[in-house]
């Protein structure tokens, strides 16, 4: 039986893979994936878990399997694992499953495959361990696995080597993109470009596009509002056992994110920020938090006075901002922005509702966007065909 006491040695390896192997001391949990459109969980990914060790972390487990040459045997084992609860799972939600795509040829995945029979409901989840120098040898495998009923997805979608080549060799019903594109999307446009690029190949192969690691309420209004289909998350849910919803609070900021098909007002561009009530609070909260870009100062009655950068809060200079309302149509909103001196023409502005109280920040770069008709929807399907991978 497994052992959980000191963490293992190297030459202890070789009697806990063996162990290991044979599916003892294993366990899955499974993280949530979520419908932005309708706030609800649509899907879960089985990740592999170490209860039964003193050594917890699977990545040093399966590196471990690797330089012992018992990878295939522990995937195969974990796969097993975590396909034990699939009889359970909730009507028309998939499973993913995390396969190192070099192992989709040994004869130990390959039986798992056969144990199970129809695949239907199942995405085969191909990470990235290392490089595919070819696709051909994987196409019999892939084939294979699509007319048992499964789907492909590509993990870490804008990493690594999972680039442009990677999207068009494998053809993914699933694009999971990377959580260094997804961090701070909210700040930074490149990202957000980049995104809704993704999106658009998606939308042109028949696919999805799921955006992986979201650990910030910010990072999911900026994803919602891109028209990413698909999320998942710590901010949404962490991994546990079958099968876990989301908060209502959640699904509930989501319904309030989601795009206008057609941006016209300041309302359909505007952004969530980090509001104070003094110059110095808005100090210390670029204090704790580097990162920040922005920070809101507010009067009486919640009223918006000016838009804060780390600096002008360090020496606490305040200009007064420009406040619109949520309801004022983005080529007033521009034309109005214009009449600013230079110097503070291209701030953010304050977007305020119907009571004068602050309702959040209009970017420039936004409003120009949305008025361009830059379509900034990273869509992919539409919300019933996803449906498919769980009937």
């Amino acid at each position: 039986m497994p052992s959980a006491g000191a963490v293992p040695g190297p030459a202890d390896w070789d009697r806990l893979l063996e162990s290991a192997c044979r599916g003892e001391g294993l366990a899955a949990a499974y993280q949530p994936i979520v419908d932005t459109a309708r706030g609800t969980v649509v899907g879960y990914e089985a990740l592999a878990r170490f209860p039964g060790y003193a050594e917890k972390n699977p990545e040093v487990w399966f590196a471990a399997a690797r330089s012992h040459g018992r990878s295939a045997e522990l995937e195969a084992a974990a796969l097993r694992t975590a396909l034990k609860a699939r009889p359970a799972l909730p009507a028309n939600c998939f499973l993913t499953l995390n396969v190192s795509p070099e192992l989709l040829t040994s004869e130990s995945i390959r039986s798992v495959w056969r144990e199970e029979g129809s695949l239907g409901g199942l995405i085969v989840e191909l990470t990235e361990q290392t490089p595919i120098d070819s696709y051909v040898e994987l196409e019999p495998d892939l084939n294979q696995l699509r007319a048992a009923g499964a789907l492909i997805a590509v993990d870490d979608a804008g990493a690594g080597y999972a680039g442009l080549r990677h999207l068009l060799a494998l053809r993914p019903a699933l694009i999971k993109i990377d959580r260094d594109l997804v961090q701070d999307v909210d700040r930074d446009e490149a990202k957000r470009a980049l995104i809704g690029m993704l999106g658009g190949f998606a939308s042109r192969v028949d696919a999805w596009i799921l955006a992986e690691g979201v650990e910030r309420s910010e990072e999911l209004d900026a994803l919602v509002a891109l028209g990413v289909p698909l999320v998942q998350g710590y901010y949404l849910a962490r991994p546990a056992p079958p099968w876990a919803g989301i908060d209502l609070d959640v699904a509930h900021r989501m319904a309030s994110a989601r795009p206008a098909l057609h941006k016209s007002v300041v309302r359909d561009v505007v952004e969530a920020a980090a509001a104070a009530a003094s110059v110095p609070q808005a100090a210390e909260a670029f204090a704790a938090d580097p990162a920040l870009d922005a920070v809101v100062l507010l009067g009486e009655h919640l009223r918006p006075v000016a838009v804060l950068d780390a600096g002008a809060s360090a020496l606490g200079v305040v200009h007064p901002g420009m406040r619109v309302n949520l309801d004022t149509p983005l080529s007033e909103a521009l034309a109005r922005a214009m009449t600013r001196p230079k110097a503070t023409r291209f701030e953010p502005l304050l977007v305020t509702d119907n009571a004068g109280r602050f309702a959040g920040l209009a970017r420039m770069e936004r409003m120009i966007l949305a008025l361009a008709g830059n379509g900034d929807d990273a869509g992919g399907q539409e919300t019933a065909d996803r449906e498919e991978a769980g009937e």
